[in-house]
């Protein structure tokens, strides 16, 4: 149950009545560009829900109106990205399918053709920091 104190069940149990002023709403958060400012809120919990404690998503209930916008922004972001071929081919973290392990067998099998046909290859592995390593905590 979110901060709205509205649980996910009640939604589906009334969504005769609620269908249409949702799809309304929808509509006018995706023609503005802006998500209704309660449905940003959450409700952290410190009792971990799934998967890995460290992650605070794993704390956190959004409303449940909010979830589904988020679904529908993601379906229509990555359906624009790939129908557009804004992210290349050679994109891996963050990519549905893809790893660092694809992209460790891709390394791999460019620098072993390279050596197959007798040139020489040099490799520089650098790290810079890791992306959630950097993560301001603050607090209170």
């Amino acid at each position: 149950m979110g901060p709205d104190g509205i649980h996910p069940r009640v939604l589906k149990e009334l969504v005769d009545v609620m269908e249409g002023p949702l799809l309304i709403t929808y509509q006018r958060s995706w023609e503005s560009g802006e998500v209704p400012d309660d449905w940003k809120l959450a409700k952290v919990i410190p009792i971990n829900k799934k998967g890995v404690r460290e992650d605070p998503g794993n704390y956190s209930l959004t409303l449940f109106p909010g979830k589904i916008m988020e679904k529908i922004i993601l379906g229509v972001t990555e359906r624009h990205l790939k129908n557009n071929a804004i992210i290349g081919r050679s994109q891996r973290g963050f990519t549905k399918g893809k790893s660092h392990l694809t992209n460790l067998m891709s390394f791999y099998d460019k620098v072993t053709h390279l050596v197959d046909e007798g040139k020489a290859v040099d490799v520089v592995f650098l790290e810079f920091s890791k992306a959630f390593d950097t993560v301001l905590t603050v607090s209170f």
